[in-house]
């Protein structure tokens, strides 16, 4: 067979071929479970099949054969139903052994039931789906299948211990060995219907494994794990309580590591017996009854939870839990939460939920001796409607010399809810004037409509504005329950006097906007609530309701603006000046000059592309200019141009100055027939980017300038000092001529 020069086929090793093209091998890979695999009969097993680096279809087709022998018999097929071997067909009917797709490339194959002639080589193949035979199409694992010899035989421990001894939990196990396969032995318990907990494991790696709860109890001694002659373990619990009555269980486990992994092959559970702990701890019994019922939302409630028929406290204390329960619709209880708690130690702990008002004394807890516990809330709520329960503790000294919770008795729920109905509020709003342009006036009526509410309630309204419906609502004033005006997002300057909220009735309030603008278009409604107070007490919220929707929607019929800006460059060195115009055009019917003025802002955004933009300067209508802090050298001025044409001139530029820069601006019209002026809708321009470079030569010419001149000044004085030094101190001298007389001889005597 022939291929392309870029081909090739290379030899992975003896059993594979690759195809392989430009160095990239392509060869498909069948892999299964790591074995050798060893199992126990009865039990469930599974053989997992794998194929990767293959062509073709994205799901793929599996068959397994087992092999004892010489003989093979044929297994499963994922593609052919007539591919089961005769012998096996009864248990592939009855799903004995069946087949599982656990992805595209991937299956597994079951045994509900393992048995020992099970025991053979298996292999799993895949028909070749690719362009060229590379590769392994099947992979083999050795499966063994061993008898069933494991016994689970415990001792019942003793049924009735007293509280303070020890139980005894035995625990016989017998097998045969083989070779690779552990045992692990746990101790578990169950009180009544719960889940079965997990006291201690010994096992399978000769480790013990200790229950969360229990953990303590071991490091104490409180419990050991005592191990026999290898068939017989026990596992001791000491100072025995009556938590620890209930149902002990033995489990017998056999593992197996596979790949680094403990594979659990076999299991078998027996009950040990059932334990029963005499109690020699407090006894007694509690009734919770409600001494003050509130009639209203506001008034107080007061719940009582008495301790009678004590015994055996001894020098014990007690201790006591306050619990609610909200009911909803159809008497079905949710959730329980803590209001507050008196610990062992006369400790007040508020619930997380009723933290606040444990702590602003609007629920406190007494007690009354010798053993009467009161819980009072001085202002009930719609909220605190539902079942109460009184838990109480019995405390006494351990051996480690803290407290110990011996008993923990709650009583039945105890439903608490108003005498009288729940008070309703409803709310409608009414439209009283009609916004028909802008200028005009709008008004609305907001009337409450109340039922079961007390003489002497208290209102209060908060008038709410949407663009549209289901926007972001936003609050525009207010009026408390005492009738104090406050505007709350209304901040536009010069118009906080054409709002108006005034009370007109004993439920009834009047809304107005005068000269209203375009902007004010949208959805208005009342928010209204209903307060109460006792004296010397905060306001006390009873019932609230949200009003329709009135609309204003009159059709704006001015003149449309657009906005456009121009840089006279778009690059400059650093200290050079830039200027930015931004023109206003407006098409439709354009008003006067004098019927119109401009609001006028400029943004410089440092990222291009950023929605993030800072406020660089702005011009009000009246002309009156502001600009926002600058840390750097540079400074900006504006100019108004024309009628409509605006300049931003930013001075000794800088880097800090490169950007996207956009301008806004926001139209004002007067009505010739009002004179009132009208705030149109901001346009927004397009956005200019503004480059500064980095100018190197026109940065170190002056420098390099500076240098040379003082070097060559430096130098000509320096020549000029050592031209006068050197004429100054070295003069010239005459010298003395040399005697040409003979010297004398001396003699010496």
């Amino acid at each position: 067979m022939s291929f392309k020069s870029n081909y090739e086929i290379r030899a992975i090793n003896k059993a594979v071929l690759c195809l392989c093209f430009e160095g990239l091998c392509h060869c498909r890979s069948v892999t299964v479970s790591g074995g050798p695999l060893l199992r126990v009969e009865g039990q469930p097993l599974s053989i997992r099949c794998d194929v990767s680096e293959y062509e073709g279809p994205r799901e793929q087709d599996f068959e397994w054969t087992v092999t004892r022998g010489t003989e093979t018999i044929k297994v499963i097929s994922t593609f052919d139903d007539r591919f089961t071997d005769r012998s096996l067909q009864d248990r592939i009917r009855s799903d004995d052994i069946s087949v599982s797709r656990l992805a595209d490339n991937a299956i597994e194959l079951r045994i509900q039931e393992a048995r020992v002639s099970d025991s053979a080589i298996y292999r799993c193949s895949t028909p070749s789906t690719d362009s060229f035979i590379s590769g392994n199409y099947e992979a083999d694992v050795q499966l063994q299948v061993v008898p069933s010899s494991l016994i689970v035989a415990p001792d019942a421990p003793n049924p009735v211990v007293c509280e303070g001894r020890s139980i005894r939990l035995q625990c016989n196990v017998s097998r045969n060995f083989i070779e690779g396969i552990y045992l692990s032995l746990t101790w578990s318990f169950k009180k009544g219907s719960s889940l079965l907990e997990d006291l201690l494991t010994f096992g399978p790696d000769l480790g013990v494994t200790v229950g969360d709860d229990y953990m303590l109890r071991y490091t104490d001694g409180g419990m050991r794990l005592e191990m026999g002659n290898g068939v017989s373990h026990s596992l001791v619990l000491s100072r025995a309580t009556p938590a620890d009555q209930g149902m002990y269980v033995c489990t017998a486990r056999l593992w197996m590591r596979e790949q680094g992994i403990w594979n659990r092959i076999q299991e078998k559970t027996m009950e040990m017996g059932e334990v029963t702990v005499n109690s020699t701890d407090p006894d007694y019994t509690v009734v919770l009854s409600s001494s003050v019922n509130a009639k209203l939302s506001g008034d107080p409630t007061e719940l009582e939870c008495k301790v009678t028929n004590m015994s055996n406290l001894r020098s014990g204390r007690l201790g006591v839990s306050w619990l609610y329960r909200d009911i909803q619709p159809g008497d079905v209880p949710v959730s329980t939460h803590t209001i507050v708690s008196l610990d062992e130690n006369g400790n007040l702990v508020p619930g997380k939920t009723y933290k606040s008002r444990v702590e602003a004394g609007l629920i406190t807890v007494t007690r009354m001796e010798p053993y009467t516990f009161k819980l009072r809330l001085f202002r009930t709520t719609d909220a605190d409607a539902g079942e109460y329960m009184c838990a109480i503790m019995a405390w006494v000294p351990s051996q480690h010399g803290n407290w110990k919770k011996v008993a923990e008795y709650v009583t039945p729920a105890l439903k608490v809810s108003f005498a009288n109905k729940r008070p309703v509020l409803g709310v409608v709003a009414r439209r009283l004037r009609e916004a028909t342009a802008a200028g005009s006036t709008f008004e609305m009526s907001c009337q409450a409509n109340i039922q079961n509410l007390p003489p002497g309630t208290a209102f209060s309204i908060l008038i709410l504005s949407e663009e549209a419906i289901g926007s972001p609502s936003r609050k525009l004033a207010s009026l408390g329950p005492e009738m104090v005006l406050q505007l709350e997002d209304w901040g536009e300057p010069g118009r906080q006097d054409s709002l108006m909220l005034v009370k007109t009735g004993k439920r009834d309030f009047q809304f107005r906007i005068q000269a209203v603008q375009v902007t004010d278009r949208g959805f208005y409604s009342c928010e209204m609530k209903a307060w109460t107070k006792q004296p010397g007490e905060d306001w006390v919220e009873m019932a609230k309701g949200v009003s329709n929707k009135v609309q204003i929607a009159f059709t704006h019929k001015g003149p449309t603006f657009d906005l456009s800006i121009s840089s006279d460059t778009t690059s400059v060195f650093p200290w050079e000046t830039v200027k930015m115009e931004c023109d206003v055009s407006v098409s439709g019917t354009s008003p006067t000059a004098d019927d119109v003025a401009y609001e006028m802002k400029w943004f410089l955004s440092r990222l291009m592309g950023s929605n993030s933009a800072s406020l660089l300067a702005s011009m009000d209508r009246w002309g009156v200019v502001r600009k926002a802090p600058r840390n750097d050298n540079s400074d900006c001025s504006l100019e108004r141009l024309g009628p409509r044409r605006f300049a931003l001139n930013i001075h000794s530029t800088q880097d800090s100055d490169a950007g996207d820069y956009h301008c806004t601006a926001t139209p004002w019209i007067r009505s010739t027939a009002t004179g009132v002026w009208s705030k149109a809708p901001e346009v927004t321009s397009q956005r200019v980017f503004l480059n500064v470079k980095f100018a190197l030569w026109d940065s170190m010419k002056l420098p390099l300038l500076y240098g040379i001149c003082a070097s060559v000044t430096v130098g000509v004085v320096s020549l000029v000092l050592g031209l006068v030094c050197a004429h100054c101190c070295c003069k010239t001298t005459t010298p003395t001529p040399r005697s040409h007389n003979k010297l004398m001889e001396l003699e010496i005597d």
